[in-house]
């Protein structure tokens, strides 16, 4: 532990509310804190992803998880917010620190000036040691717009501010060959490619919207990110210190070397698909063996609506994901570009693009083998060859 420096710790909502009473767990906040404050005493910086807020609040609002639409869920998360923080605040002051909280949407995380202003403000709290809390805002996200689960969440803030590990604290003590319950189940301690395990990842708690296989998903995030993750059971004595200490049991996902640049692990590591286009097999055999640029007449068809500035994932005609990349023009833009490959720019769009390629060769990445890719979106699929 000694060379380490940064660490994120994310939470469940099921370590910290009972799930009948759903009222706060203070043991196990107790444990936690104490380790926290044990951590930073040695000159670490922390950030805590804290999922809890919406369970909290259910009792104000008169709901259950069964039955919380999504405005339930949004007042909620307003309501349970409070409870959370005071109950933090009040812990961590007993332990001789400061709490501060950041509540981010989606877009905080995948526009890259509001990724950096988020970054800004974490590193200005470690200056004046003091910890951030983290979460997505319930309460103004819609189903449509939001992360979904504090997991991946927590995995880009892991990148953002260059965590060496990515600890999530959850109800099982970690990763198993098969469902824990089979008899032959066998656990997993030290994993580097996490896609041998996707396919028994399935199920929620009922107060968390992640699962497993979130929990690898943000794994392989930190993995490109020069982190390890470690994924063990929330206990209420030392649940951070005994793992870091290797006292007992869990997963580790090991990182992989040394990672790309801080522009290039941000522009692969996504949370939502802004929007999508595919190559013809020739132009994409060639980018993955040469690089970048992607052109207009490489574009087979255009997936999604998407603005200039967004990420782009770029895939072949046989629907395999190979290179993520910011795009110079929308999808109008993009499309009506493709279905005219013998014009120019200017001739199109009526003005001179200081950057004529569709994305870049500075801006795009291809994928290697030990990243997880997306499946083609199969919706609001636009082809170029339709109007030709």
């Amino acid at each position: 532990m000694s060379s380490q420096k940064r660490i994120v710790v994310k939470i469940g909502s099921s370590l910290l509310a009972h799930s009948q009473q759903l009222t706060l767990r203070y043991a196990f906040m107790h444990g936690l804190m104490s380790d926290i404050a044990q951590l930073k005493a040695e000159g670490y910086d922390v950030v805590l992803m804290s999922s809890g807020a919406v369970a909290l609040g259910l009792n104000t609002v008169g709901k259950t998880p069964e039955d919380a639409g999504i405005l339930d869920k949004q007042a909620a998360a307003a309501c349970g917010q409070l409870l959370l923080l005071n109950a933090y605040r009040n812990v961590a002051h007993e332990f001789g620190f400061d709490i501060a909280q950041i509540l981010v949407t989606i877009g905080d995380m995948e526009e890259r000036r509001r990724f950096i202003n988020t970054k800004n403000t974490i590193e200005r709290l470690f200056d004046h040691s003091i910890m951030p809390i983290v979460n997505e805002n319930d309460t103004v996200t819609t189903q449509e717009l939001r992360v979904g689960d504090n997991d991946r969440l927590a995995a880009k803030v892991a990148q953002m501010i260059q965590a060496d590990h990515l600890i999530i604290l959850t109800s099982i003590d970690g990763l198993y060959d098969k469902p824990p319950s089979a008899p032959d189940a066998k656990f997993i301690e030290k994993l580097e490619d996490v896609s041998e395990y996707l396919s028994v990842t399935e199920g929620t708690s009922a107060l968390g919207s992640g699962g497993m296989l979130t929990k690898l998903q943000a794994a392989n995030m930190a993995q490109h990110a020069g982190c390890n993750t470690i994924i063990a059971e929330g206990i209420m004595e030392r649940p951070l210190l005994s793992v870091l200490g290797n006292e007992r049991r869990h997963t580790k996902c090991v990182a992989f070397g040394t990672p790309a640049s801080a522009w290039k692990v941000w522009l692969t590591n996504r949370l939502q698909v802004a929007g999508s286009m595919t190559l013809n097999q020739k132009a994409a055999d060639d980018l993955v063996a040469n690089g970048g640029p992607v052109t207009h007449a490489d574009i087979v068809s255009v997936h999604g609506h998407f603005q200039k500035g967004d990420i782009l994932h770029v895939y072949d005609e046989n629907d395999v994901e190979i290179a993520r990349g910011l795009t110079n023009f929308s999808s109008d833009e993009a499309l009506l570009l493709a279905r005219h490959p013998e014009a120019g720019t200017a001739e199109l769009l009526g003005y001179s693009a200081a950057l004529p390629d569709l994305i870049a060769s500075k801006n795009l990445v291809v994928l290697e083998d030990n990243h997880l890719p997306w499946d083609v979106p199969t919706d609001e699929l636009q082809l170029v060859s339709s109007t030709q």
